[in-house]
């Protein structure tokens, strides 16, 4: 039988637990990091609805319900706090891809979701879309400071590499695909449909937020990401192609 592997599991090695006498924090140190991870929640918010030059720190203080000067001394500046919330977006998203529960021995379906779960990820966390969107409009500038911005690619990169050497190896998936560009591939089409959906829906003259739109855009990413990879496309699932899309909701 399979062994079943969390998407963390299959792409790094594992770490060891702390020991039953690891020193606990003390109450200080808990308030100090409830502080910060507040300071954190509404830095988010703020400059996912205002962006960095839209985003003052008194109103980042004030969403946290805190001061001016924590801000200061927990992250420096303004651009310490914006740089921390753009690493701590990427964090949740590496946290939330870790608890999927994948099968390296089921390179198929555990690539499904993968896709899966980018998609409804972007779409149950908007905040995500529209900081980056934000920090594109930079050039990146801010994120490029980041001591930490490579290391959480590597877990992402490493769950896609993980499935298609496996699905390789078992014969199903065709050789010299890289793992780099099958991610940016599934990022992109998953990404621009969340990113652009208000003015697309203007564009094309139809609602690209119903369920159905958002179920056969699903598929249809799903099934592109499979045509990438299979060796064989007559091993898709019973119903591929993906059906047409949805009639226009004018």
């Amino acid at each position: 039988m399979a062994t079943r592997s969390s998407a963390r599991d299959i792409a790094t090695p594992t770490r060891s637990r702390q020991g039953p006498g690891t020193r606990r924090p003390g109450v200080r140190e808990q308030a100090a990091q409830a502080t910060r991870e507040s300071l954190l929640r509404a830095a988010i918010k703020v400059f996912s609805k205002h962006g960095l030059d839209g985003g003052s720190v008194e109103m980042i203080s004030r969403a946290a319900k805190s001061h001016d000067r924590m801000i200061y001394y927990y992250f420096g500046n303004k651009e310490g706090l914006y740089i921390a919330a753009l690493e701590e977006i990427y964090r949740r998203f590496n946290e939330a891809e870790a608890r999927l529960d994948l099968d390296p021995q089921r390179p198929i379906e555990g690539l499904r979701a993968v896709v899966s779960f980018m998609f409804t990820y972007y779409r149950r966390n908007p905040e995500f879309v529209t900081l980056l969107n934000n920090e594109n409009l930079h050039r990146g500038k801010h994120i490029a400071k980041s001591q930490r911005a490579r290391e959480y690619s590597s877990p992402a990169l490493g769950v896609v590499d993980t499935l298609l050497r496996a699905g390789t190896s078992a014969g199903v998936f065709r050789s010299g695909v890289s793992a780099r560009d099958l991610y940016l591939m599934i990022a992109a089409m998953c990404y621009f449909y969340q990113s652009n959906r208000f003015t697309l829906s203007s564009f094309l003259g139809e609602n690209l937020e119903t369920a159905d739109a958002l179920a056969h855009w699903e598929a249809f990413v799903t099934d592109a990401v499979m045509r990438t990879v299979l060796a064989r496309t007559d091993s898709l699932a019973p119903g591929a192609p993906v059906a047409s899309a949805p009639s226009p909701n004018r």
